[in-house]
């Protein structure tokens, strides 16, 4: 989760030594407010990029792959057809067909001994999620630190920075749905230093602060908007409540689309287009 730069809490720290007065304890109260509205709707951003980002490396893993094979068995399959037929249609599309398929020197030869028990080369990933949506533990321990630990709730700049690779090192564990990683860091953030909250008494601080959290709002929704918008992301609105699924029943029906058109090859190599 990142800081903006901006208005922040500690512009307003070196004032909040003095009480407020009635009308300003009324807008502080709206700024806290802000904030925490302000917290719940970074944490809900952070949680949706990390499920696009996790999708979007999935299915590239997992489904890339298949959608290789596929272009490559249809340009194998209209080669086939075109040169049992030699008819000038059925070239010009093996051609169309062939063009579609990345440029794989050795594509057999590549695939040969590589290809999974599926019949699909595995995407090499030196560190892939576990899963689309970590677990419900995962997701409770995340919203805990992320609320306590947030760095906009810091007084002044150390604190801030403290916060903020806390809290990347927090982003880190959840997007790898670690559990346990995620725990260690509760335990740690309740040993640390204790957060101080100071409140500003000067109104027009107070307005600045409020213009701040407004902006920084706008510029998450419009990131927001952005994930939402991308390919992956109407993606997974067609799954929801279970995304994970989705990837499972996607890759069900690209391997049987691979089976069919391995099944039609084999077919037009022994017997030719009427086969």
């Amino acid at each position: 989760m990142t800081n903006s730069s901006g208005t922040g809490p500690s512009s307003a720290s070196a004032a909040a030594s003095e009480p407020l007065s009635a009308g300003n304890e009324r807008l502080a109260k709206a700024v806290r407010a802000a904030e925490q509205a302000l917290i719940e709707f970074e944490i809900a951003v952070e949680t949706f990029r990390v499920e696009v980002e996790n999708f979007s490396r999935l299915h590239h893993q997992r489904l890339g792959p298949m959608y290789a094979r596929l272009d490559e068995l249809d340009a194998l399959i209209a080669e086939a057809v075109a040169a049992h037929s030699g008819d000038r249609a059925d070239i010009e599309r093996a051609w169309e067909a062939r063009a579609l398929v990345m440029p794989m020197p050795g594509v057999e030869e590549l695939f040969d001994g590589l290809l999974g028990a599926d019949g699909v080369r595995p995407v090499e990933d030196p560190d892939p999620p576990r899963r689309v949506r970590p677990g419900k533990e995962a997701q409770r321990l995340y919203r805990e630190l992320a609320r306590k630990a947030h760095p906009d709730l810091a007084q002044d700049e150390a604190e801030k920075e403290r916060r903020s690779a806390f809290i990347a090192r927090v982003n880190e564990a959840y997007a790898h749905a670690d559990e346990d990683a995620l725990c260690a860091l509760v335990a740690e953030w309740e040993a640390g230093p204790p957060s101080e909250e100071q409140l500003p008494d000067e109104a027009e601080v107070l307005y600045a602060r409020l213009e701040w959290l407004a902006e920084r709002k706008e510029r998450l929704a419009a990131a927001v908007a952005e994930l939402d918008e991308s390919a992956i992301g109407q993606m997974m609105k067609l799954a929801p409540e279970d995304p994970d699924g989705l990837l499972n029943e996607i890759a069900e029906q690209l391997l049987t689309q691979v089976s069919r058109r391995e099944a039609r090859l084999a077919e037009l190599v022994r017997g030719g287009p009427g086969a």
